[in-house]
């Protein structure tokens, strides 16, 4: 990739790890991106990993990450050698990237910024980034990190978004309690989530097996736990049948996952908790949430993480193109906290994604505020 000034920007090559390591020891403190680190990401196909060069001198690097599934992007890491700052070469980087990002398909770039790095905010702030967030005691020094987001793509942002707490599954097949802990503290602001409560949830709201390990949560059992700490609840699912039977080959299980089904409709309906039986569209989810309402929403992992595994997560806006979630469970592959909240899923995307298993079930929990 070239650049019109006096740097040329190209894609970083295995040949530059020594380069980057030593330009991030010029260049940082703490925080530093490790030589493994590098190494792994120089081979990376999920990202925009750039390099600036001042004839044959090393003169800066820009490290920008997709979240898989999503159109988000993440400024992971941006350095520039103190011998060339001053010369625009940030924001030629910054410029660089964003171009990658939509070139992949990505809308919104996120970053985080010290909040004690007064020169990165100006220039932010001036490329259009805005302040949308904040976390305390981020950095390795104890200072607070500002969450800015900029949309790389020329569409008005007229997203509708709701403040919801963001809580991070404690096992891996928690994440319908965590979801619904994340809905519950969203509409009361007394409601205290636990690890404690997370499993007390699992334990209420379990299919008791799924295809191998412990059982995921079902849509009727997380309906009963939310209503018994009085929530109102209504569940929409595509199908009549016993749920999350097509992924099970033990016939032992089968049985075992009926009565929980038919034990979890039969509770709902002596509650007059509606039971909706089609599919739940976009429209529907929209329509609970501009009404107040927090929809728990089942998608397939696929398109995230390669596995076709079910998972509960939290809707926590929309916009004309993108229906934006709560993620409960970060990847460990350079994601965080800061990478699971509000995540764009393009609504063509989205379709899929909220489609699971052969059967192609299509289900959701909307959890309010009891009348």
């Amino acid at each position: 990739m070239a650049s019109s000034s006096q740097f040329s920007l190209s894609s970083v090559q295995p040949s530059d790890l020594e380069a980057l390591v030593a330009l991030e020891k010029r260049c940082f403190k703490s925080d530093r991106l490790s030589r493994r680190s590098f190494r792994r990401w120089l081979d990376g196909d999920h990202c925009v990993f750039l390099v600036a060069r001042e004839g044959e001198q090393f003169a800066g690097y820009i490290l920008v990450l997709f979240h898989r599934g999503t159109r988000l992007a993440r400024m992971y890491s941006l350095a520039v050698d103190p011998a060339y700052r001053g010369r625009g070469l940030a924001r030629e980087l910054i410029a660089a990237a964003e171009e990658g990002a939509r070139e992949s398909g990505r809308f919104y770039m996120r970053l985080e910024v010290s909040s004690k790095n007064l020169g990165a905010i100006a220039l932010y702030e001036t490329l259009g980034y805005k302040q949308f967030g904040l976390y305390q005691d981020y950095y390795e020094d104890h200072t607070d990190a500002l969450r800015y987001q900029k949309r790389i793509r020329s569409v008005p942002d007229t997203a509708r978004h709701r403040a919801t707490p963001w809580l991070a599954q404690s096992t891996r097949f928690t994440c319908g309690p965590a979801s619904l802990m994340m809905a519950m503290a969203a509409l009361d602001s007394e409601y205290l989530p636990s690890i404690t409560e997370e499993l007390r949830l699992w334990r209420e709201s379990t299919t008791i097996f799924m295809t191998s390990g412990h059982g995921g949560c079902h849509p009727m059992g997380l309906a009963l736990a939310a209503q018994s700490r009085g929530f109102k609840t209504e569940v929409w699912v595509n199908h009549g049948g016993v749920l999350f039977l097509d992924g099970v080959r033990d016939e032992s299980k089968k049985p075992v996952m009926a009565l929980v089904h038919e034990d979890y409709r039969a509770a709902l309906e002596a509650l007059d908790v509606p039971i909706h039986y089609r599919d739940v569209r976009q429209d529907d989810l929209m329509a609970a949430f501009d009404q107040g309402d927090v929809p728990l929403i089942l998608i397939s992992t696929y398109r995230m993480d390669r596995k076709k595994a079910p998972h509960w997560v939290v809707m926590s806006g929309y916009d004309e193109e993108c229906i934006y979630v709560h993620d409960p469970d970060p990847d460990g592959q350079g994601q965080t906290a800061l990478d699971c909240q509000y995540l764009p899923l393009a609504r063509e995307e989205f379709g899929r994604m909220s489609s699971f298993g052969r059967s192609r079930l299509r289900t959701a929990v909307i959890v309010g505020k009891s009348p």
